[in-house]
């Protein structure tokens, strides 16, 4: 059984009322154009594309804008098949750019990986391990609280003593071995996480 706005779509009916058809929601209307024009509309995407899978989800995006653009089609702008042409041409022109881009993104992102490949081959394992290491303790450095971070820098970095890290601080000596301590722990925490 048919259902209301399904009926087989006459032989002699034109393209013109096929989309009025098409436009009011019935499938076979829409099945029939289909069938007379999918072929054409391919070949259009094969020919923009140069690729046939591409040009099949072109096709599908082109069928789907012609069953919900149907209510608006304007016969006074051209034939049915053109506006289809024109529809299926343009959706293949945006894959296409879409394409471009995505494969010149892929090429940038190629290109970089190889820089910073080449970059570190020309550093020792030595180097390279000495440079990894620096990274992981400068991560675990940045994630101390301030007052933590400024006594083990001035400690470690500057090579001050504890001694003179407190009179440069201006804070007990206990206060600042207790922050060191208690950053160096931090840092083994951190670390630990990431290893």
């Amino acid at each position: 059984m048919i259902a209301d706005n399904e009926t087989f779509a006459q032989p002699s009916e034109t393209d013109g009322e096929l989309l009025r058809r098409i436009g009011t929601g019935d499938t076979a209307a829409f099945g029939e154009f289909y069938d007379r024009h999918s072929t054409l509309l391919f070949s259009i995407a094969v020919k923009v594309l140069g690729d046939l899978h591409e040009a099949e989800e072109v096709l599908q995006d082109a069928v789907r804008l012609v069953w919900e653009r149907a209510p608006l089609y304007n016969p006074s702008l051209g034939k049915p098949a053109s506006w289809a042409v024109v529809i299926t041409r343009n959706k293949a022109i945006d894959r296409l750019r879409v394409l471009k881009r995505k494969n010149e993104t892929i090429a940038r992102l190629t290109q970089e990986a190889a820089a910073d490949f080449s970059a570190a081959t020309h550093q020792t394992p030595v180097e390279a391990f000495a440079n990894e290491t620096a990274d992981l303790l400068r991560g675990a450095l940045a994630r101390l609280p301030g007052e933590q971070r400024l006594a083990i820098e001035l400690a470690f970095f500057t090579g001050l003593s504890q001694t003179e890290v407190a009179t440069q601080l201006g804070e007990p000596l206990g206060t600042i071995k207790a922050r060191i301590r208690r950053g160096m722990l931090a840092m083994r925490d951190v670390l630990e996480e990431q290893l």
